[in-house]
């Protein structure tokens, strides 16, 4: 589970009822009511608002936090297709991750010992000339091939559909309101989605009552924390696995690679994720899957998602 999931699992909340919908009021002469017309308008609205999203492949979606709640946009797309954001001035403003940047590229720095280049020389002047061909032409053959691999390998990763958020310099963009985020979209301002072809057209034709977002483009990043704290009866499997989700196609698009080592395959956070679809799908997988979240500590998994969130948290720039 290296690469960010694009299945969403759907939240089932229920919609509060209206008083009257129990029964159908009745008149005299036709029997049941006609409905109202202005709810017939909102279900058109509705309509329409989920057709812009379909159009332009843009969704507008809700994310609460420990700070607050708030509104973005994100897409899915071919690798290919997109440039990633621009972390470098995000990182600058971070002393810690600077300074593991610059121990890393010391690691990386490469010392050449010129005695053993000299070893290599006589070493070969000292091989037969059959040796020396067999030699260069399996070492040919295994370049082409690796080098055929890494193209089939290259094409492959350009193909897959990765998530990109309303981001701007490796800062996700949380509005308060539907009303800012509109606002935002038409001022013209830079970030991440402008590259998409269909984003002038968002622009021009989004409205805020289109700011809806559906149940499974919702997600409580500030509940996990807490839900995870009152122990394996009390963790909601619906709640944790939209979280697993949300956090693994922000932590792409947003690149921050510690988080998805901490959400990568065979990860304890990731065998928590495989566990809790395996109790969703039921069944015998439904009985393992309970069997093997008793083996997860509650108090690991709230620490490892109190790091994610708080690392989310600290790269989200807030606008009213």
């Amino acid at each position: 589970m290296g690469n960010p999931k694009h299945t969403e699992v759907s939240v089932a909340r229920q919609s509060p009822q209206r008083p009257d919908a129990d029964e159908p009021e009745l008149d005299d002469t036709t029997g049941a009511a006609e409905p109202d017309d202005t709810e017939d308008t909102g279900r058109a609205s509705t309509s329409a608002d989920r057709s812009l999203w379909d159009e332009v492949r843009i969704d507008p979606v809700e994310i609460a936090l420990p700070a607050g709640t708030g509104f973005t946009l994100r897409a899915y797309r071919p690798a290919g297709e997109l440039t990633p954001t621009d972390v470098t001035e995000r990182d600058q403003d971070d002393p810690f991750l600077a300074r593991r940047q610059v121990i890393e590229e010391e690691d990386d720095e490469t010392v050449v010992i010129l005695d053993e280049e000299l070893a290599e020389e006589f070493a070969e002047s000292d091989e037969d000339e059959p040796s020396r061909r067999r030699r260069d032409a399996d070492a040919t053959g295994d370049t082409e091939t690796d080098e055929a691999d890494d193209e089939d390998a290259t094409d492959e990763a350009d193909d897959e559909e990765v998530p990109v958020f309303l981001s701007h310099r490796g800062k996700l963009l949380l509005f308060k309101t539907p009303e800012s985020l509109v606002s935002f979209i038409r001022s013209g301002a830079p970030n991440d989605l402008s590259q998409l072809d269909s984003w002038n057209e968002l622009s021009e034709r989004v409205e805020p009552a289109d700011i809806a977002p559906l149940d499974e483009d919702t997600y409580e990043l500030d509940l996990v924390v807490e839900n995870l704290r009152g122990g394996h009866d009390a963790w909601d499997s619906t709640l944790l696995i939209e979280a697993g989700e949300i956090a693994r196609d922000l932590s792409y698009a947003l690149r921050l690679p510690a988080v998805l080592d901490m959400l990568s395959a065979g990860s304890s956070l990731d065998n928590l994720d495989e566990a809790l679809r395996a109790t969703v799908n039921g069944g015998i997988g439904g009985f393992m899957g309970r069997r093997r979240l008793k083996k997860i500590g509650a108090q690991t998994a709230s620490l490892g998602w109190r790091t994610i969130v708080g690392k989310i948290s600290a790269v989200v720039d807030w606008r009213d």
